[in-house]
């Protein structure tokens, strides 16, 4: 009840971000290096706690039907017939599909972050995706995007060949670092305090946007989330339990759409990854 009730009240600040002070103990994956960062005793944490390697854990995101359950209140008289209708309650009956789209390519030189406005090919690139993604027929959701000013102008170009899917803009898919890569590299080396911030939000985000659909839900939804390369490459490392130290391993182009379906079991497929098959090869960037 405590980790619903934290994502309902992540919810209600997702404009202002306030879901970042909320998660800010939340980390995932292995800490290294001193400080804070080590846990004391040698022992993780129980949230930070993840199945064996190779062993799929069906409550990934707590919304697996018995697990929101209190057996405890179950009345034993009428016994199993009343426990199957309870989880009936809880079962999500609707698929999700997650379309993750990298913002275009951006003026990288600009002094603060609103003056990293996307280049003139950059805007030719978020109209190439907005004429896949409407081509594909599929009536869009909902488009979620990154407060940041090179999100918004992805996400102005490709929303007019959407007309009619309402956007929502949240600081939580803002980019960062979002845990200390595995292995490290040499040219890029956050501070500390950096993932210590970043990783806790971009843990909200996933928790708050990447789950199973609600069992209220009764037809497949199509959602859009417009944000940048570190969060989409955590997010698809943890939405298929792979080490999320992996992250900085995948590669994203500019413009790039990844496909996440999440089954009414819980169950995880990833359809499509950075996909930019679909933009003349010369117009393809990974700035």
């Amino acid at each position: 009840m405590a980790f619903r009730q934290a994502l309902q009240l992540a919810a209600c600040g997702l404009a202002g971000g306030s879901a970042a002070v909320l998660f800010s103990a939340v980390a995932v994956g292995k800490p290294r290096g001193g400080g804070d960062a080590e846990q004391r005793g040698g022992e993780p944490p129980a949230w930070a706690a993840r199945p064996k390697p190779g062993v799929w854990d069906p409550n990934w995101d707590r919304r697996e039907p018995l697990s929101l359950i209190n057996l405890r209140k179950r009345n034993v008289e009428s016994g199993e017939e009343e426990l199957a209708s309870r989880l009936d309650h809880y079962k999500a009956k609707a698929t999700r599909h997650i379309f993750l789209i990298r913002h275009s390519q951006y003026h990288v030189d600009g002094s603060v972050e609103k003056d990293r406005t996307l280049t003139p090919l950059g805007r030719e690139q978020a109209e190439l995706t907005g004429l896949r993604l409407a081509s594909l027929g599929l009536r869009f959701n909902k488009i979620v995007h990154s407060s940041m000013t090179r999100a918004v102008e992805t996400t102005d170009i490709i929303s007019k060949h959407l007309p009619g899917v309402c956007r929502v803009s949240t600081d939580l898919l803002r980019e960062g670092a979002p845990i200390e890569p595995d292995p490290p590299v040499s040219h890029w080396k956050p501070d500390a305090v950096q993932y210590y911030e970043d990783g806790a939000r971009i843990e909200a985000a996933f928790r708050n946007y990447i789950h199973r659909a609600d069992a209220k839900q009764e037809e497949d939804s199509y959602e859009i989330f417009i944000c940048h390369a570190n969060v989409i490459r955590y997010i698809v490392c943890r939405a298929l339990q792979f080490p999320p130290e992996g992250w900085l391993r995948l590669s994203l182009n500019n413009g790039s759409i990844t496909h996440l379906v999440i089954r009414p079991n819980g169950r995880v497929a990833l359809r499509a990854l950075g996909d930019t098959g679909f933009m003349p090869p010369e117009k393809i960037t990974r700035s």
